[in-house]
C-alpha cells in the first residue's frame, strides 16, 4: 500500500496527492490537518528519510513566539508536538512507495517516481 502524508493547506501537498491519485495506484492519503500522527509514526518517518524530526518542520513558517527564548532548543518530543498542533508547518509531503520513503520537494518529482500505468492497455489498438 502506497501512502502520502501531507497537509491539505499546502499547495505542493495537494498537487502531489493529485498526481498519486491520477496514477490509479493503491493509495492511503493521510491529511495531517485532519489525522493526528503518533510520535512513533513521526519517528519512523524521520528515520526512514534519514533526517531528524525537526527537519520535517518548515522553520520559516513556524512561530517561535510561543517560546520565551527564540534560541531555545526543542527536543524530538517538542517537534512532534509542533507537527501535531500546527500541521501546516510540515515542510514537504512524505510519500511511501513500495516501502521506500520520499520527501517531495516539487510536485512534479512524483511523476519520475511513479511507474507508467499502462496495465490493461492493448498497445496494438493505439498504434
Amino acid at each position: 500500500m502506497n501512502k502520502i502524508y501531507y497537509s491539505s493547506k499546502s499547495s505542493i501537498g495537494k498537487k502531489t496527492l493529485a498526481y498519486l491519485k491520477a496514477s490509479h495506484k493503491d493509495l492511503l492519503d493521510i491529511d495531517i490537518t485532519k489525522t493526528k500522527i503518533t510520535g512513533t509514526q513521526w519517528k519512523e518517518i524521520a528515520q526512514n528519510l534519514d533526517v531528524t524530526i525537526d527537519n520535517l518542520v518548515d522553520k520559516k513558517s513556524f512561530d517561535f513566539t510561543a517560546y520565551k527564548d527564540s534560541n531555545v532548543e526543542l527536543s524530538e518530543t517538542d517537534w512532534i508536538k509542533v507537527l501535531n498542533s500546527s500541521p501546516e508547518v510540515l515542510t514537504y509531503p512524505i510519500v511511501i512507495l513500495s516501502d521506500v520513503f520520499y520527501q517531495i520537494h516539487n510536485s512534479s518529482e512524483i511523476e519520475k517516481l511513479l511507474e507508467p500505468n499502462s496495465k490493461g492497455i492493448d498497445e496494438k489498438r493505439y498504434i
